[in-house]
């Protein structure tokens, strides 16, 4: 099991280092689908960056690759993959990355950081929305077509586009759970999964603050129930796109503090 201490975050250059990063890509999901080293190293000498964490003995156990993006008027950093050894995660490495690479970034003269990630790891929604405080307001169906890795496997690959504003200072708020309405009713099935069981899609002209829960065990789920699985993704993603249609944003990420198995986004209406 690792440890987060005296774990070393820096920048990397060197094709060397880059070619250990193409393999901890591939330990992570699959040697087909990782990144050439020759590609970050280019990123890198073009305004990207590849970012590394290291154990206490020296050995690559964390990354992070972005790369400069234009949507036509504004340049931007593309982060494209963040990847823990699975030995490593649930330490806070990804957050450690994720800073590095927002300090990293300012200096570099950028404002704005996006990327993409599943909604339904919450853990990776927790990380980007409530403790970065990155905001989506786009839901992209299937972003990335099929996808033969185990973690994407068997799903279609819907995805957040997320945005973070590094320069802005943000706000925490302190959202109570049971505070305001639910936009998904769920129940739990006999093995004790959260099951879907309607959708709201009424409230859009509403003010203030609303709640989609969606289950905080989705790899298990998948495991163990592929067809509730996937009506978590077809339900949820009925929901988020009607809202961000209508003007709403995911702006945070809780967990319940009375049930292990559920996670609540929060939408605002940014209109």
């Amino acid at each position: 099991m690792g440890r987060a201490d005296n774990i070393m975050i820096r920048s990397l250059e060197s094709v060397k280092e880059l070619e250990k990063v193409r393999e901890l890509e591939s330990l992570i999901w699959s040697s087909s689908e990782s990144t050439p080293s020759h590609q970050t190293l280019t990123a890198v000498k073009n305004g990207g960056m590849v970012i590394g964490a290291f154990s206490e003995g020296g050995e690559l156990i964390g990354f992070q690759y972005s790369f400069p993006g234009f949507d036509g008027e504004n340049v931007y950093l593309c982060s494209h993959i963040l990847g823990i050894h699975p030995e490593f995660q649930k330490l806070g490495i990804g957050e450690k990355l994720k800073t590095r690479q927002k300090e990293v970034a300012i200096e570099k003269g950028y404002e704005r950081i996006v990327w993409t990630y599943d909604p339904l790891e919450t853990v990776n929604g927790h990380l980007n929305l409530h403790k970065l405080g990155a905001v989506c307001s786009t839901y992209i169906e299937n972003c990335y077509g099929e996808m033969d890795d185990a973690l994407n496997q068997g799903m279609p690959s819907d995805r957040f586009l997320v945005e973070w504003r590094i320069k802005d200072e943000r706000n925490r708020r302190n959202i109570k759970h049971d505070d305001h309405p639910y936009l998904i009713r769920v129940e739990k099935d006999a093995e004790g999964f959260l099951v879907p069981v309607d959708m709201d899609v009424t409230r859009h002209e509403e003010k203030g603050l609303l709640l989609v829960p969606v289950p905080s065990n989705f790899q298990q789920l998948k495991k163990m129930n592929a067809d509730l699985a996937l009506s978590w993704r077809m339900n949820s993603r009925h929901v988020f796109l009607h809202y961000f249609h209508h003007g709403w944003s995911a702006v945070d990420l809780i967990r319940s503090p009375v049930d292990s198995a559920l996670c609540f986004y929060i939408l605002e209406c940014q209109k």
